[in-house]
C-alpha cells in the first residue's frame, strides 16, 4: 500500500445504526463529520427504514458518508455489526441516530486513550429531552478515570453513543451479540467482553447530547429488572469466554453465582 493511501485511510469509522429516524439522522451525521483534528468515515447502517432516511443520506455529497442498507431485524446489534464489518479505520465509534456529538469528542478520546494506554474510551453525556430546557450530565456519580470489569458487572457505566474502541479490540470481543434475548442490552454485553480485553478510559466532561425519549426506543419497551439484565449479560459473557477459548474471569463466575442465588430468592 502506498504512503498516500495510508494517509487517506480514516482513523475513526463512525457507525450509526438507524431505523425510521429521518427527523434526527441528518444532525447525527453532521456532528460526526464536524469532528475536529480527526479523520473519519461515517457508516449509516439501516435496519429496513421506510421513511426518508436513505434520501437524507444521499443528500450528503461528502464522500466520507456511506449508506449500508439492510432488512428489518429490530435489533440494533445487527446494524452495528454490519458497520463494524465494513469499517476501515483503526478505531470504531458508535453514534445512535438520534444523538449528537460535540466537535472535539473524538480528538479528546484519542488523546486520553494514548495517555492511559487503553483500547477503549467512553465519555459522559448531556441528557436532552425535547421540549425541556433543563439538561444535565447523565453519569453524575462516576468519578474515576477508568471503567474496569469490576465496575461493569455491577452497572453499565458506558453510554453507547460515547464509546470509541480499537477495531482489533471489538473484533476480539466478537462484536455485539445478536440474540433477541439481549435486545436493548446488547451494548452492555459487549462492554463486559471489551473489559476483558482492555480497561475503558472515561472522560468525565460531557461530549455529546443524548436524546432521552424512552417511549420511542427499544430500551424503553424492555421492562426487565436489573437482576434479570445482569443475569443475561453475565451468561452471554460466559458463552463468549468459551467460544473465544479463554478462561472466564473469576470475578464473573463469582458474580454470576451470586446473581443466580438472588434470582432463586426473589
Amino acid at each position: 500500500m502506498s504512503k498516500k493511501n495510508e494517509i487517506n485511510l480514516p482513523i475513526v469509522s463512525v457507525v450509526i445504526p438507524t431505523w425510521n429516524r429521518a427527523s434526527t439522522l441528518k444532525t447525527a451525521i453532521q456532528s460526526a463529520l464536524d469532528q475536529t483534528d480527526v479523520s473519519v468515515e461515517v457508516l449509516v447502517c439501516d435496519d429496513g427504514s421506510d421513511d426518508d432516511s436513505e434520501r437524507i443520506v444521499a443528500d450528503f455529497t461528502d464522500p466520507r458518508v456511506r449508506w449500508l442498507p439492510g432488512q428489518r431485524s429490530g435489533l440494533p446489534a445487527v446494524a452495528r455489526n454490519r458497520g463494524m464489518r465494513a469499517a476501515r479505520g483503526d478505531w470504531v465509534a458508535f453514534l445512535d441516530s438520534d444523538d449528537e456529538w460535540y466537535p472535539s469528542k473524538l480528538a479528546k478520546q484519542l488523546e486520553l486513550a494514548h495517555n492511559l494506554s487503553v483500547g477503549a474510551v467512553s465519555t459522559n453525556a448531556h441528557r436532552f429531552v425535547p421540549g425541556e430546557d433543563f439538561n444535565h450530565e447523565l453519569l453524575l456519580s462516576w468519578g474515576k478515570d477508568l471503567i474496569r470489569q469490576a465496575d461493569l458487572v455491577q452497572c453499565n457505566w458506558v453510554i453507547c453513543s460515547s464509546m470509541l474502541a480499537k477495531r482489533s479490540v471489538l473484533s476480539e470481543a466478537m462484536g455485539f451479540p445478536e440474540s433477541r434475548n439481549l435486545r436493548a442490552i446488547e451494548d452492555f454485553a459487549l462492554w463486559l467482553r471489551v473489559s476483558s480485553v482492555t480497561d475503558i478510559a472515561f472522560l468525565a466532561t460531557a461530549q455529546l447530547r443524548y436524546r432521552d425519549e424512552p417511549n420511542l426506543t427499544i430500551r424503553g419497551a424492555e421492562k426487565s429488572s436489573f437482576l434479570q439484565v445482569q443475569k443475561k449479560v453475565l451468561w452471554d459473557y460466559l458463552k463468549w469466554s468459551f467460544r473465544s477459548r479463554r478462561l472466564p474471569e473469576i470475578l464473573i463466575l463469582r458474580t454470576f453465582g451470586n446473581v443466580l442465588i438472588k434470582s432463586v430468592i426473589h
